[in-house]
């Protein structure tokens, strides 16, 4: 809480008002990084003379590497201190993400990209446990309703600014500017970020043995884990397909009319910050529930209509769904981790980035064999599959 900050650090703490703005904007331009390749996948096909799955790459290598950095990142935040890792992980995609820009060859792109989604992992693990440290409890929930709103806009944030620099100027653009990003966040969060006084609780590696086997040992985790696995899988495969889904006939929409459809996804973010008010009324299984079951309906009347106004629709409508479910797992990750909770949400961050990396490659691997109407139907049932299992989550 507030109080365990350091007393040298006291005096220059900012208002707690723009410390949640900070952690917010740390969390939108990091895990942004996920998402500027998506819509710049044909750029990098006709580019360096790649197959449409090789292409998927760009984006997939950045999501493992993401979901293996949680693994480390989370327990060295418990030893070196939360700010530290923030910072480090601030200054490496500083340097990192320009290098993407300067690439010459596909191989080098994808091994960069990889790199650049091991440090920034480094945001993620650290934030919860960092606001947890930093704000007294009456602030703590609009915190983290916040820092959940960061994750969730940059899904879109991300492809709208990447697909803007890159009609502006070129896809190398992209990595320069948001490197320039990187950078002046970094600046910003080692001047404001106040530095908690160490706990110096420091858990050895039999910590992290005898929980995971607890963490999955009940049947509740699996459940949810089976769930998250199915949520950026689905958000990376509907969105790597938009674009071409459509610029074909009988729509044959023009790269900013695209551009257009990618950013009214933002419409069906703004529901994010209010998820804990939702999650209090209705609770946490109610929201969670309903929060699939949109997305599932949404992503399968995608496939389905031929009206553009009413695809558009259903897109915001699936956005809707998914930024509802995402703050609905972390309370329900809070409730049932107990003392362990960091420990359960690593997992969840590890799982959730898995899918992220497969979503590209099973869609594309999809529509190879199918049609749009085919692709859509079958990630849509797979949040059907996760809806009926979540109806198996007793609290």
């Amino acid at each position: 809480m507030a109080e365990t900050i350091s007393l040298s650090n006291e005096w220059k703490r900012p208002p707690y008002s723009w410390l949640t703005f900070m952690l917010f904007w740390c969390a939108l331009i990091v895990v942004s990084g996920a998402y500027v390749t998506t819509p710049l996948l044909h750029v990098f096909e006709s580019e360096f003379q790649v197959s449409k799955t090789m292409s998927a790459w760009t984006s997939s290598s950045f999501s493992f590497f993401y979901a293996i950095g949680f693994l480390l990142f989370g327990p060295l935040s418990d030893r070196i201190g939360r700010k530290t890792v923030i910072l480090i992980g601030l200054l490496s995609l500083a340097i990192t993400t320009p290098l993407i820009g300067l690439s010459t060859s596909f191989s080098v792109l994808v091994i960069l990209r990889g790199l650049q989604g091991f440090v920034a992992s480094t945001f993620a693990p650290s934030a919860l446990a960092y606001a947890f440290d930093v704000f007294p409890s009456n602030r703590l929930i609009t915190t983290i309703g916040f820092i959940s709103f960061g994750y969730v806009t940059s899904g879109i944030f991300g492809q709208v600014l990447a697909d803007l620099l890159y009609q502006w100027a070129s896809w190398k653009t992209v990595f320069f500017l948001f490197g320039f990003l990187y950078f002046m966040t970094f600046i910003a969060a080692s001047i404001y970020f106040p530095t908690p006084a160490k706990s110096g609780e420091k858990e050895g590696v039999r910590y992290y043995i005898i929980n995971s086997k607890k963490i999955f040992s009940e049947r509740n985790f699996i459940l949810i884990y089976f769930i998250t696995i199915t949520l950026l899988l689905t958000f990376m495969g509907m969105y790597t397909l938009l674009g071409d889904f459509f610029s074909h006939e009988p729509f044959q929409l023009n790269e900013k009319q695209i551009l257009g459809v990618r950013a009214l996804g933002i419409v069906g973010m703004i529901i994010s910050p209010f998820a804990g008010k939702i999650v209090n009324k209705l609770g946490v299984l109610v929201t969670l529930r309903t929060g699939i079951g949109l997305s599932a309906l949404g992503l399968f009347l995608l496939g389905g209509g031929n009206h553009i106004l009413f695809l558009v629709g259903m897109s915001i409508v699936y956005v809707m769904g998914i930024s509802i479910t995402f703050p609905s797992i972390m309370v329900l990750i809070g409730e049932l981790g107990g003392n362990i909770r960091a420990l359960v949400n690593t997992y969840y961050a590890f799982i959730l980035f898995i899918g992220a990396m497969l979503g590209p490659i099973i869609a594309i691997s999809l529509l190879s064999i199918g049609t749009y109407f085919t692709t859509f139907l079958i990630l849509s049932l797979l949040l059907v599959g996760s809806f009926l299992l979540s109806l198996k989550i007793k609290i």
